[in-house]
């Protein structure tokens, strides 16, 4: 029996379409997956949806399994939650997340799939990825107990840092955003907020993930002597000023990128891939991180809102499309 799926790919920079998909016959390690949502991680997706993915990194920005090439035709995405129809038993009609771009069903090894806990609700396992990538930014960051830090951009990965550095005890921490009505997300991570011109300075430790010049700025500015950014932004094919002149040096301030495309080396010879994403699925056990869910529509819909989150017009965080009817 052919098994049909959709799924959605960028026809051209600004234009995706959904298109009719033949599934591939499952081998006997393999597994069958019915999507039942997938969320946007609007950064790097508006990035991808606009074609500015420079071309030096089109080999380094591959979704795991991404078909078609940047900047298009290309079906990118890696935030899929769904239910095992097919393979293994110990698999079998478990919900499973998945870094598959957004498609109704899909075919791929069983060792592609982490089971989702069953403390967290398939609508909230969306965000694995994003709290993924806040994991291994605190194993680079290593944050001690009473650091006082800041957070400067509370998007999907800023708030999803954010999140987890509220449990750490004794620290003070800011999350620090331009829009106030981050304010809302912060409280319900139980997190102080502040707009940027009133942020505490003398941080021990600022985590940028603002993705603007005027934010790397303002965190290098928050920094005590000898402080640390950890730069989590992705500026694609955008060039940004950083001010290291002035006090940069006599201070002895130190910028360190981060990136969740390799495990951080404090963990690297100890944690696998496979060991961060399923720690980030128990870690969403916490209701409190439902606040990052700002959006929803159906699959069928994703053509057309998928524009509107580029251009900033459907403002928000994670934006979870949902396959009730999708084949």
């Amino acid at each position: 029996m052919e098994r049909v799926a959709r799924a959605l790919w960028l026809r051209s920079p600004g234009c995706a379409e959904i298109r009719d998909v033949t599934l591939p016959e499952p081998g006997a390690d393999d597994v069958v997956v019915r999507a039942l949502c997938s969320g946007v991680s609007r950064g790097t997706e508006s990035l991808v949806f606009r074609g500015g993915v420079p071309r030096s990194q089109h080999g380094l920005m591959r979704a795991p399994f991404q078909e078609g090439d940047f900047p298009a035709p290309v079906k990118y995405g890696y935030l899929s939650v769904g239910v095992v129809e097919e393979g293994p038993a110990r698999l079998a009609g478990r919900t499973v997340f998945c870094l598959y771009p957004h498609q109704s069903r899909y075919v791929v090894p069983a060792a592609a799939v982490t089971p989702v806990p069953d403390s967290v609700p398939a609508g909230r396992a969306v965000l694995a990825g994003t709290v993924e990538t806040a994991v291994n930014a605190l194993w680079d960051a290593a944050p001690l107990v009473g650091d006082r830090i800041a957070v400067v951009g509370g998007g999907m990965v800023g708030a999803s840092v954010a999140a987890l550095l509220a449990r750490f005890p004794g620290v003070r921490l800011q999350l620090v955003d331009s829009d106030p009505a981050r304010a809302r997300v912060a409280a319900a991570l139980g997190v102080d907020f502040t707009l940027p011109g009133d942020a505490l300075d003398g941080c021990d430790l600022v985590v940028h993930a603002s993705a603007s010049e005027a934010g790397l700025t303002r965190a290098l500015e928050l920094l005590a002597p000898e402080g640390t950014v950890l730069e989590l932004s992705w500026y694609g094919d955008r060039r940004v000023a950083v001010p290291l002149g002035e006090a940069f040096h006599s201070r002895r301030l130190v910028l360190r990128g981060s990136q969740v495309g390799t495990v951080s080396p404090a963990r690297a010879a100890r944690r696998s891939y496979a060991d961060r994403l399923a720690l980030s699925l128990d870690l969403l056990a916490d209701p409190a991180f439902d606040a990052l869910v700002t959006g929803e529509c159906v699959f069928e819909e994703l053509p057309s809102v998928l524009p509107r989150i580029a251009s900033g017009d459907l403002p928000g965080l994670c934006h979870r499309v949902r396959y009730d009817a999708a084949p």
